[in-house]
């Protein structure tokens, strides 16, 4: 050692100092106030973006469109209830039955029913849901049913015109709208009349509403054809009503 004290830092390096000893001070005041001044700093730095008028609107605009679209599904669920309870009602000797499963790849071919031989279903029986004619019982097990719905390609069904009492034969194609064979050349038909099973069938019961021509094709060899918008909901429908032949008959 040459004998000189330490040098005692001077005040001009102490003030150059000044950020370390602000970062002591503000962690020694994190530490002491639990960091409640934070949480002052981060509501008086945010305000700014804390939801106004604009966004009390957008708020309240969700608001309705979610109660509007909740309004409208239960009104669709009540038109579904009350067509439910008209199909019930329709018919004494009918069986109601839940459609409980269909293929995605056959949808306008079949469907199956939560009801078989053991309560009374038949094969060949009318099957019927809300607006009309859906199709014919295909095949039966002791619990289920396989229904051929009218636009099933192997679907072959008879059925008139009231207006111009003109029969016809119902084909279906594999897709929503069969197509209706009429047996006369002259058929007098038109878009908007309605095709339903005849009075005089022996298969049907009478006068069920089947659709609604949509367009004619009087072209058609060796007679017109029309394709036909079916009445009842194919797509959607959930429970149906079969007809015993021996009281549809």
């Amino acid at each position: 050692m040459n004998g000189r004290l330490p040098r005692v830092p001077t005040l001009q390096k102490l003030l150059q100092a000044w950020p370390w000893w602000l970062f002591l001070l503000a962690l020694v005041g994190v530490r002491l106030s639990k960091g409640a001044f934070l949480t002052d700093a981060y509501a008086l730095l945010s305000r700014p973006f804390w939801p106004g008028t604009a966004q009390g609107e957008w708020i309240q605009a969700a608001t309705r469109l979610a109660d509007q679209t909740r309004l409208a599904q239960l009104e669709q669920d009540n038109r579904r209830l009350r067509g439910l309870l008209d199909l019930q009602r329709g018919r004494g000797d009918a069986i109601t039955a839940p459609v409980i499963s269909r293929a995605t790849g056959g949808w306008w071919q079949q469907l199956e029913l939560g009801k078989g031989q053991l309560q009374g279903v038949a094969a060949g029986d009318p099957v019927l849901g809300p607006g009309g004619l859906l199709g014919l019982v295909q095949s039966v097990t002791p619990s289920t049913a396989r229904v051929r719905l009218l636009t099933d390609p192997g679907s072959h069904v008879g059925v008139w015109v009231g207006r111009t009492q003109r029969h016809g034969l119902l084909i279906g194609q594999g897709t929503a709208r069969p197509v209706l064979h009429f047996l006369d050349k002259d058929t007098g038909v038109r878009p908007g009349d309605v095709v339903s099973t005849s009075p005089a069938s022996t298969l049907l019961p009478a006068n069920v509403t089947v659709g609604v021509i949509q367009s004619v094709n009087d072209q058609a060899v060796p007679a017109p054809e029309a394709v036909v918008q079916l009445s009842a909901p194919l797509d959607a429908v959930d429970w149906v009503q079969v007809v015993p032949r021996r009281a549809g008959a």
